[in-house]
């Protein structure tokens, strides 16, 4: 067991959703891999841009729109401080699984020849799977997988061992969203550099827990999910190299996006515009930059160090429970908190329908990780995921109501 992190505790009440009760039950939210929830800085946030000063932006020269795009701009900032980027570097997207299609389909289409490889792995959320799918349909190109260890680890030596002359792209999960297991995505891009090919890094489930730098991982492209990261749902972001981004084509089409338009062709705007047709997700922008400076002001080293103590909670009490099957690294140091796991005696979506029941919100299903499930011989499991709200208290209610679900079910 490693030290503890620091007592985060206090942070919950900066949450106000996670105040209310169901029932007589208190509600032990455990599912921030599927979306975190909101604090109060970033509701207010929002509400004040509705507020105080709603335009559009980057049009209007008038007062109100020159400080609606002056917080839009700002949300683009802190998330490119937070991350270490340039802003520049930074597009805004719906969610992640647009900033993988982006790439996929601005680049994909047009570098992509038949033959070429794109190396992904078992352990990928299904963002990081089906664009490479259609785009290889429509190029000829290939998608590989690299492997799955039996711990529920990246097979590094396999995966290098697959990087080859014909590889474009290698696009690899930071933190499984299943197995919660950190991979080593530093080493890759740099294999996937010296092999002169492009990388792309799905950091949906590390940004909000830990410090990432864009910069130091060395990737061509890096994608993440405002939802995710204490933010509102309805933006994300593609981080890319500069020079890399300024050598690909528009994606979408349309206004915002152009420095100028003539009846026989147009030309794009400069980074990151040229990528953000119309209208974008201004409140979101703003809400997001909130999400960033509140995980900034509460240190994302200090969250780190809660989540592998709240980690090997989780690791130690669940193996207690008789039968359970728990998938990923047994190592706290070597995960996010977040745990999958099995029972023989419940499916996991009756477990969560009963953990309901006490106000604990786990999810269950394939967690859009289909050829994973496959890999690890089961159909779904249940998934409980912790942030910096969360204790060991909400652990041993879980594990509590786990046992009272069984004795439920055995009648």
């Amino acid at each position: 067991m490693t030290p503890p992190g620091p007592d985060l505790t206090a942070c919950r009440a900066d949450f106000p959703i996670l105040g209310q009760r169901l029932g007589d039950a208190k509600l032990v939210y455990l599912d921030s891999a599927a979306t975190s929830q909101k604090p109060q800085a970033v509701l207010d946030a929002m509400d004040a841009y509705y507020r105080e000063t709603n335009a559009n932006v980057h049009r209007g020269v008038y007062a109100l729109a020159a400080e609606a795009t002056n917080r839009f701009e700002n949300g683009r900032t802190a998330l490119a401080e937070l991350v270490n980027a340039p802003p520049e570097g930074v597009v805004f997207t719906k969610n992640a699984s647009e900033a993988v299609n982006l790439v996929a389909w601005a680049w994909g289409m047009r570098e992509l020849r038949d033959g070429d490889e794109i190396l992904v792995t078992e352990m990928e959320h299904h963002s990081n799977i089906v664009p490479w799918q259609l785009v290889a349909a429509e190029t000829g190109a290939v998608v590989r997988f690299a492997p799955v260890t039996g711990t529920g680890e990246l097979d590094l030596a396999a995966l290098l061992g697959m990087i080859g002359p014909r590889t474009r792209m290698v696009a690899v999960v930071h933190v499984s969203n299943v197995l919660g297991t950190i991979n080593p995505v530093a080493e890759i891009t740099a294999a996937a550099r010296e092999a002169g090919a492009l990388s792309l890094i799905d950091a949906t489930q590390s940004v909000p827990h830990m410090p990432v730098d864009f910069a130091a991982l060395g990737a061509d492209f890096m994608v993440l999910t405002s939802h995710k990261m204490l933010g509102p749902t309805g933006i994300g972001a593609l981080v890319g190299r500069p020079d890399v981004l300024g050598a690909i084509e528009p994606f979408l089409g349309g206004g915002e996006m152009i420095s100028d338009v003539r009846t026989d062709g147009s030309d794009w705007a400069d980074l990151p515009h040229k990528f953000e047709a119309g209208t974008p997700p201004i409140a979101e922008a703003v809400g997001l930059g909130a999400a960033c400076a509140y995980l900034s002001n509460v240190g994302l080293d200090a969250i780190r160090a809660h989540e592998i103590e709240l980690a090997g909670v989780a690791l130690e009490a669940l193996s207690a429970v008789d039968g359970i099957t728990i998938f990923g690294p047994d190592d706290p140091e070597k995960r996010g908190a977040t745990v999958s796991f099995s029972l023989p005696d419940v499916h996991p979506h009756d477990l969560a329908q009963l953990l309901d029941r006490e106000g604990i919100a786990v999810r269950a299903g394939h967690h859009c990780a289909k050829p994973l499930m496959r890999v690890l011989g089961v159909g779904s499991t249940a998934r409980m995921s912790g942030h910096l709200y969360n204790n060991a208290d909400d652990v041993h209610a879980l594990v509590e109501a786990i046992g009272s679900a069984r004795r439920f079910m055995a009648g």
